[in-house]
């Protein structure tokens, strides 16, 4: 699809009214034609780029039905995650994000973080095989503490490592929301266990 696919599909959904689930691989050009609204987009596998995902977060910031929006494997890396996270800042019914395999590292983790201390409608959020480390840990885990909606946080195929996962365990210790999280092939080891272990006895 692209990024002249993704503007068109941006303009599309910027103030939809009726209920549809769409997914997408191919180009948009011709979309804003019929689509009114959508509560479900999956535009996995476009190359839409980072800027793609900036034409999607300025509509994000005035879309009013859109609960579920896929984009993994986009290579929107952490530009195009910057500009996600400012819409996650206003936008008030995204639920669902997935944003595996897109190559965010520090600066986007730490805007993401940013953005899950001010919303309060995102509860699940898919970062699986991106670049995030200890320090990018470190960023989710501070906004974990201060975050009372996301239930599902998804780290697998990272590599957060045994500091990572102590950063995470403290955090838990103060989270009441989280449910599920997936840490899944980040080699935290041993001692990363056993700090979550210890979070654990405390988490209720």
């Amino acid at each position: 699809m692209g990024d002249l696919g993704a503007q068109h599909l941006a303009d599309a959904i910027r103030y939809n009214t009726v209920t549809v689930d769409l997914a997408i691989s191919v180009s948009c050009v011709y979309l804003h034609f019929f689509v009114k609204t959508l509560i479900s987009l999956n535009l996995l596998r476009n190359g839409i780029g980072a800027a793609g995902a900036h034409h999607l977060a300025n509509a994000l910031q005035h879309n009013k039905t859109l609960t579920t929006l896929n984009l993994l494997r986009n290579g929107i890396g952490d530009v195009g995650t910057q500009h996600l996270a400012f819409a996650l800042q206003h936008n008030k019914t995204l639920t669902t994000l997935h944003l595996s395999s897109n190559q965010i590292g520090s600066v986007g983790a730490q805007h993401l973080a940013d953005a899950l201390q001010h919303n309060t409608t995102l509860t699940e959020l898919d970062l699986a095989d991106n670049v995030i480390g200890a320090v990018e840990a470190l960023y989710l885990a501070g906004a974990l503490q201060h975050n009372t909606t996301l239930t599902t946080l998804n780290l697998s195929g990272n590599g957060i490592g045994a500091v990572g996962a102590q950063h995470l365990a403290d955090a838990l210790q103060h989270n009441r929301t989280l449910t599920a999280l997936n840490l899944w092939s980040n080699a935290i080891g041993l001692v990363g266990a056993q700090h979550l272990a210890g979070a654990l006895q405390h988490n209720t």
